[in-house]
């Protein structure tokens, strides 16, 4: 692949800013011009007057609804790629627009536009409010603008970072992976930041504003060997300034990815049937996360569809199986401060020793079910309206020793990392694929195998969950419902007793 920086040329700042700011410009753009161009769009705040939402709000609620909110947001986005020791693209994104929507009873109106001048927020305004047909006048309440405590700490502002810092994290990865062993034949770096803006102004009177950073990194290796090869990968990501990388190094990113890769090179068939699987801590938790935070999101519910329908306040988990969804956690990938309502995140405990106690809910499914609204109405951009989703979701830790559960499993898989899989989330039904996993042989972890899938329903794994231990750890990920949002699943290891293993070959 040719190297793309060569055949860059600069754009002129203002007709680049002029273009970008009317809606979404990604620009393949050198260092040295991303920094250039981003001096000038620092200068672009958002700074949109208190009247204008007054107006907007107003008019949205002209015809009726019980609720209205203004949603306007300002995303500066940075993508550097590095391939087989070579920077191979920068891509500087700059996008702002605004959301207006529009709640009556259980109707959503939403429109939104990606200028921000008062003339098209109100006809967004005058769109959404079309929804409403009720005879129910809800006026909005005077805007007062709100300082609410944030999770998010920053010490090195991502701003101020020249991106030849960035190309040296980068380089660092890269090194390391290279390094590791001669069998890694190549390393793929992936950098992503930005630096989000949002203005959130509801009927009931709030008014918030906030600016947060947020860091993807993403390393993969590929090994060769043993007439087959193998890609591994390791991200890491927080809500942060570039300070990330000093507790959360490269390197380390890069010899686990690697270390991976070389140790699947000896792979063997994965074996199929019921079996007990112990799911090693940290992104082991996208299991949950996907077989149990879906269909525990509130909107599942209010619809009545999913696994968890009418059993509120009752055991739906071993006695053991505490799961936890928590917006507050310091600097994580799924903390925002406030969701994207205006709902305070905080820790919410949904199933507890095995009772569900609570579900995820945003504006419209807390006023649906009548429940408290739990900081969870979410929304990719602009573009899209609010829905309950996932933050920070995990197994809460328990009493054991990892190394207890391994040993006192007789036979049985053991999984290292699962690389995605699905879940219905009105059947519970789940499908994982593990991108890297061992046998169980007489209480110890031992031959690497390829091909395994986990298979099974949301009630049946929770409650044959039969020791989880102290050693919780989180990954960081991208979760897809229509929308996609920013998240974190964790877990400490567990044990699964008799679930399914897909696999290519009959178990011995």
């Amino acid at each position: 692949m040719r190297d793309l920086f060569s055949e860059l040329r600069p754009m002129e700042r203002r007709k680049f800013l002029s273009l970008g700011f009317q809606g979404g410009l990604a620009l393949a753009a050198s260092p040295f011009l991303v920094k250039s161009l981003l001096a000038g769009a620092e200068g672009q705040k958002l700074n949109l007057a208190d009247e204008v939402l007054e107006k907007a709000l107003a008019l949205a609620l002209k015809r009726g609804g019980d609720f209205a909110d203004v949603y306007v947001e300002n995303r500066i986005t940075r993508t550097i790629i590095m391939e087989e020791g070579k920077f191979k693209s920068a891509v500087f994104g700059l996008v702002r627009g605004a959301g207006v929507r529009v709640i009556d009873g259980d109707k959503t109106g939403y429109a939104y536009t990606d200028e921000l001048t008062e003339e098209k927020i109100l006809r967004a305004a005058e769109m959404a409010s079309l929804i409403a047909v009720s005879s129910k006048k809800t006026p909005p309440v005077n805007l007062k603008e709100e300082k609410r405590p944030s999770y998010v700490k920053v010490k090195i502002p991502l701003q101020e970072v020249a991106d030849a810092k960035r190309m040296e994290i980068m380089k660092r990865a890269h090194e390391a992976a290279l390094s590791y062993d001669p069998r890694i034949k190549m390393a793929f770096i992936n950098y992503y930041d930005e630096i989000r803006e949002r203005i959130i102004a509801t009927s009931e009177g709030v008014l918030l504003r906030s600016s947060l950073p947020l860091i993807f990194f993403i390393v993969q290796t590929l090994a060769v060997g043993n007439n087959t090869s193998h890609m591994g990968r390791e991200r890491l990501s927080q809500h942060a300034g570039i300070e990330m990388f000093e507790e959360l190094p490269p390197e380390k990113a890069a010899r686990e990815a690697a270390r991976e890769s070389v140790a699947m090179l000896e792979a063997k068939e994965a074996p199929a049937g019921k079996m007990d699987v112990v799911i090693q801590n940290g992104w082991g938790g996208v299991l949950v996360h996907e077989a149990v935070g879906h269909p525990l999101e509130a909107d599942n519910i209010a619809r009545q569809t999913g696994a968890f329908v009418g059993k509120l306040g009752k055991k739906v988990a071993a006695d053991i199986f505490t799961m936890v969804d928590d917006g507050s956690l310091p600097n994580f990938r799924g903390t925002t401060d406030f969701d994207d309502e205006g709902t305070q995140m905080k820790r919410n405990v949904l199933i507890e020793n095995g009772v569900l106690v609570k579900f995820m809910t945003d504006v419209l499914s807390a006023k649906q079910l009548k429940m408290e609204r739990t900081g969870n109405g979410r929304r990719e951009s602009f573009r899209h309206y609010p829905i309950p989703r996932m933050t920070n979701t995990f197994i809460e830790r328990g009493k054991d020793k990892a190394e207890d559960i391994v040993a006192s499993t007789k036979n049985g898989l053991y999984v290292q990392s699962l690389s995605g899989g699905s879940v219905d989330p009105t059947t519970g039904v789940f499908n994982f694929t593990c991108r890297e996993a061992y046998l169980i042989e007489n209480g110890r972890k031992t031959t690497p195998v390829k091909g395994a899938t986990l298979i099974g329903s949301c009630l049946d794994v929770i409650t044959k969950i039969d020791a989880v231990a102290d050693d919780l750890a989180f990954g960081p990920g991208i979760c897809g419902k229509g929308q996609s949002a920013e998240v974190t699943a964790g877990q400490p290891t567990v044990r699964i007793r008799g679930i399914t293993v897909g696999g290519t070959r009959q178990r011995a």
